[in-house]
């Protein structure tokens, strides 16, 4: 077992991070400065600067410069094989990355190590596709001997504004379809987890990444995110994160008519009939929740169980909960981490003081957790609420923490109409061991993705986004490339 505190102490020992712009290390020009903080002790990392507009609009001419110039230059060959020399950087370099996640945003370290095949996975797809972007020839019906076709062109500038949640997967799910196609970036990560994003931005310049192709600027969304999300000169904005803040974000891009992808909240049903595997349902229907402590845009918090099953499944799920260890992100041991931040734990926890009062029964959990091996951390107890009915205030918002809502169906019918009464739509689940009903429920469902007798599948090649308020646009498979894309129609007349 390594003895991740030693390496910890060497990795962040709490001096200045300066962000990457042009190829440069700087601070922010107004000489603001944020700290970083460890969610599971509160110890400071490092600091790192708190960049604004003025920051923003440096990384945007540089990129802008670098789109226009030395990059324009780059042929799909060139840029296939740079991503794969940066996947061949993140894999030698991967225990550090996932040490920087858990340190900084608290992921355990079982977790962020268990991801490498998504993330390396993901560079090493795009670039891929990096050489199989094509136009078409197209027969046309003018008069005359007229030659028509279609070219694929990079959008241009893409502002990339990331969540807390996952920075090495979150990051490079932004950056390496936009360097697949051609594009370039200023990528904003959250103010709560920026250390990792600024390795990550090392390590592709490490790779032979050209100045200005890749920019970081950390700060306030308020202030830099906003910046980025109303710049004149980005020509894409890609988010994810909360549906306020995306509804606040493709508001600021209308002012330039810029494209705008958006991976937004959830609240998303799993639904368990009663002909359902209950011993293999049970641990995955629990982790669809209580992985990365709730955190997690596709959590499965609304857990539908048939009611000739559901007292039993709900208490087996309870069992389960009750079992996970809570500790520190870098304890190999430990299932559940802490919650990022002071303000978001306690957002979670009147969430479960909501329930109760609202009639809910708590079957496990329900407080924060305390004790010596957590102080100075945010720690919330893995909760199972019983009892609960639709409308109560856990079974309609997203909470974004380790907390699940049981409620009972009688059924298909009812099931599908109350699993989809939600103004989201980004993911769902179901456990059935009858083929004609995982078919029928999953395409009767209102999500982007529907996991039958799984959760949590993604995989580079495969499309992921949401519906409704959830989100539009998708991340994943050749769709991905789409969204980095114009396409430009091309006439020649052969008279």
């Amino acid at each position: 077992m390594k003895d991740w505190n030693a390496l910890a102490s060497a990795l962040y020992d709490g001096s200045f991070r300066p962000m990457f712009i042009n190829g440069k290390w700087c601070p922010a020009q107004s000489g603001a400065e944020m700290d970083a903080r460890n969610p599971a002790n509160g110890s400071l990392l490092a600091t790192v600067p708190e960049g604004g507009a003025a920051d923003i609009d440096a990384a945007v001419k540089s990129a802008r410069a670098a789109f226009e110039g030395p990059w324009a230059k780059f042929t799909p060959f060139e840029r296939q094989a740079l991503l794969l020399r940066i996947a061949d950087k993140f894999e030698a370099e991967w225990e550090r990355l996932c040490l920087s996640d858990t340190l900084d945003m608290g992921m355990p370290i079982q977790r962020t190590l268990a991801n490498s095949r998504r993330v390396l996975g993901m560079l090493r797809f795009y670039a891929g596709q990096a050489v199989m972007i094509h136009g078409q020839t197209i027969p046309n019906s003018f008069p005359g001997e007229i030659y028509s076709s279609t070219v694929r062109e990079p959008v241009g500038v893409v502002g990339a504004i990331i969540p807390w949640n996952a920075p090495i997967a979150g990051s490079v799910w932004k950056i390496a379809p936009a360097l697949a196609t051609g594009c370039t970036v200023v990528l904003k990560p959250s103010e709560e987890a920026s250390l990792t994003v600024l390795m990550i931005a090392r390590l592709m310049q490490e790779a032979g990444l050209p100045d200005g192709v890749l920019n970081v600027v950390t700060g306030l969304g308020a202030d830099a995110g906003a910046a980025l999300a109303a710049h004149p000169d980005v020509d894409k904005i890609v988010f994810t994160g909360s549906t306020a803040t995306g509804q606040a974000i493709a508001r600021a891009a209308t002012g330039t008519l810029k494209r705008v992808s958006l991976e937004l909240g959830g609240k998303s049903p799993v639904i368990v009939c009663k002909d359902a595997d209950i011993d293999k349902a049970v641990p995955v229907a629990a982790m669809s929740v209580f992985a990365n402590s709730g955190q997690i845009c596709i959590a499965g918090s609304r857990l539908f169980a048939a009611r000739e099953i559901h007292d039993e499944f709900t208490r087996r799920v309870a069992e389960f909960a009750a079992g996970l260890k809570i500790g520190q992100g870098i304890d190999e041991g430990t299932d559940i981490g802490p919650i990022i931040s002071a303000r978001q734990a306690e957002r979670i926890a009147g969430f479960l003081s909501d329930g109760p009062a609202e009639g809910a029964t708590v079957l496990t959990g329900g407080q924060r957790a305390e004790g010596a091996a957590l102080e100075g951390g945010h720690f919330i107890q893995p909760t199972v609420f019983g009892g609960v009915t639709d409308d109560m205030r856990i079974a309609r918002e997203e909470i974004f923490g380790p907390v699940i809502s049981a409620l009972p169906f009688d059924d298909l019918d009812e099931v599908v109409a109350r699993a989809n009464d939600t103004p989201y739509g980004l993911a769902a689940g179901v456990f059935s061991t009858n083929l004609g009903t995982a078919h029928k429920l999953a395409h009767r469902l209102k999500a982007g993705s529907v996991w039958v007798n799984m959760y949590h599948a993604i995989d580079p090649a495969v499309p992921f986004g949401g519906v409704k308020m959830s989100g539009y646009g998708r991340e994943g498979g050749t769709e991905h490339l789409e969204e980095y894309l114009d396409t430009k129609a091309i006439w020649i007349n052969a008279d």
